[in-house]
């Protein structure tokens, strides 16, 4: 059997003011008709560079050597892209491979409608005949990848579709071109779980139904255990292990893959968060039965006595929250009667897909959003926008990246809420607490001076934690932490945040439409269903056995790192011919 993809000792490196630096190194890969292969590592590690240069896509900073095959899986031989002229390379391009990107607002032109960009792409390469028929073709393929009411969405532009229907659509830009290879980088990364559960579905079909190859980059296991035939580890710009999936899960066999599967949320184990005392006086999962502070309960660096049922840090009831309309729309009820409550030392796990109400609720609780209706009350009093409880909330945001001030150092982002609200504080004593911060979040003591572009994604979320906590809190919000992060990085944060948590007895208000992380440190779970309240409970009733409709279709929608567990959940034909089916 010819492959569709052969790549063979492939060498990438970047030309930069340091000099060279490589990204890849010596790679060799194949990729068979009907196979789908997952390449998995670290974010740096090369897999999307080794991924570009599959369809010619790399900078002209980078140099390349090697060979990258592109075969159409018949005997004809196999052309090098690395060696293509640039009008040879254009017609490879969405016939033999096509990309499908991460994020799939950037992959399309937001000012041409998706029928125009799916019809170009027919015009561009002769194929579809009249106008008129690559209309009806750009309707026909909307069709076939699920979009809904294709022949009203062909006239749609991208900012009208969900970022699922995007990513279909860039799916049937490919198919429709009739490719054989699918490259796909990261294609449900910012996808809520059900909607990655459709595209997995498509990437299935694109299989069974169409014949299509899939050279999948991904950091998600449970993906990797649903969709994938072979897996290809990378780290450093290396292959360190290549083995069929269920192979690979059962036996790894290099040291570095069995770190990264152990860093792996394995959802259904059970939670491993131990609930603190009624009374809120016990530091939640450390085994022991004491007082914070020595029979206190610790509320915003200060103490109340603990007199049997502590009073709730957060209490909603009936909570209503709406987002005034512009251009003259009417206003969006983004939260509606949402009651609940979060007691002294406990997380709440806050879950639900985009749009659901999530991050409003969290802001409306730091009092960054106007509360419309209902009753609110943090650490015993109601909170609008005139009354924000400063000082004892701690934020930790969604995108690390753009949370911190790029002109100021990290020490200096740490120190701000300790020079805006601790004024009595000498500079001295400020860089000492910035310091003990930093050791507190496991950041060395000179990434005081760095500024946020010179830290990695996890230490930038590190360093956010670390500023959260400066005016120790008695109430941390922390609103999608490790979405953006790999699955080795995001084991380290979650360690760090339960760590943290025992330690200091906050309770926390955890956002994240990730089941598996929010199992892993909730102590109850409250689940959001456009902006109403579906189901909520203990962490182990809500996600070990969900009562509501909803919630099911969340649990179930979930793929698990464990290729023979979500082979039972999900049963998948046998393709014959390819290596680990």
């Amino acid at each position: 059997m010819t492959d569709l993809l052969r790549i063979e000792d492939l060498h990438v490196g970047f030309a930069t003011d340091a000099g060279p630096a490589p990204a890849v190194r010596g790679v060799s890969l194949r990729v068979a008709p009907g196979e789908v292969l997952a390449l998995v590592g670290e974010s740096g590690s090369g897999k999307t560079v080794t991924a570009r240069s599959v369809l010619g896509l790399l900078p002209d900073t980078a140099s390349v050597r090697g060979r990258v095959l592109l075969g159409d899986g018949t005997a004809e031989p196999a052309e090098d892209v690395l060696a293509a002229p640039a009008a040879r390379l254009r017609a490879l391009r969405g016939t033999r491979a096509a990309m499908v990107f991460q994020e799939p607002s950037t992959a399309l032109n937001p000012v041409f409608t998706i029928g125009w960009q799916l019809t170009e792409g027919l015009r561009a390469h002769g194929r579809g005949g009249s106008r008129a028929e690559r209309r009806a073709l750009a309707v026909e393929w909307l069709d076939k990848v699920g979009i809904p009411d294709p022949a009203t969405r062909v006239d749609h532009y991208p900012h009208q579709l969900s970022g699922g229907q995007k990513q279909r659509a860039v799916i049937a830009m490919a198919l429709a071109l009739g490719t054989r290879l699918l490259v796909a980088d990261e294609p449900t990364t910012a996808l809520d779980v059900t909607v990655q559960a459709e595209i997995l579905e498509l990437l299935h079909r694109c299989r069974t139904d169409f014949g299509t190859a899939v050279l999948l980059i991904t950091h998600n296991m449970g993906v990797v255990a649903d969709l994938a035939d072979r897996v290809a580890v990378m780290r450093a710009g290396e292959v360190v292990e290549q083995a069929p999936v269920r192979e690979l899960f059962a036996a790894p066999g290099h040291p570095y893959t069995r770190e990264l599967l152990a860093a792996v949320p394995d959802f259904g184990s059970g939670p491993r968060a131990t609930p603190p005392s009624a009374d809120g006086g016990t530091r939640p999962g450390d085994g022991t039965a004491r007082p914070c502070d020595g029979g206190t309960q610790s509320v915003d660096g200060g103490t109340r006595p603990l007199d049997g049922e502590a009073r709730p840090v957060v209490r909603a009831d009936g909570l209503v929250v709406d987002h005034p309309g512009r251009l003259g729309r009417k206003s969006f009820r983004a939260v509606d009667g949402v009651g609940f409550e979060i007691r002294p030392g406990e997380v709440l796990g806050l879950v639900g897909e985009s749009g659901s109400g999530k991050t409003t609720i969290g802001r409306a609780i730091a009092g960054l959003t106007a509360v419309t209706g209902g009753r609110l009350e943090v650490f015993g009093q109601p909170t609008d926008r005139r009354r924000r409880p400063a000082g004892r909330i701690g934020y930790v945001f969604q995108d690390p990246a753009t949370s911190f001030d790029p002109l100021l150092t990290i020490a200096g982002s740490i120190a701000e809420p300790l020079v805006v609200h601790r004024r009595e504080l000498g500079a001295q004593e400020i860089r000492r607490r910035v310091e003990a911060l930093l050791a507190s979040v496991q950041l060395p003591r000179s990434y005081a001076d760095r500024y946020p572009h010179e830290l990695s994604g996890g230490q930038r979320q590190r360093a956010g934690l670390a500023r959260a906590l400066a005016l120790r809190p008695g109430l941390l919000i922390a609103d999608e932490p490790t979405s953006a992060l790999d699955v080795s990085v995001q084991a380290r944060v979650l360690d760090l945040f339960a760590g943290l948590q025992r330690e200091l007895g906050f309770a926390a208000l955890f956002i994240s439409h990730d089941l598996a992380v929010v199992e892993q440190v909730a102590h109850r779970v409250v689940v959001l269903h456009r902006g109403r309240i579906a189901e909520q409970g203990t962490t182990g009733q809500v996600l070990g056995s969900p009562q509501d409709d909803y919630t099911r279709r969340l649990v179930a929608a979930l793929p698990v790192p464990d290729p023979v567990r979500q082979g039972r959940r999900r049963p998948r034909p046998v393709q014959e011919g390819v290596p680990g089916a």
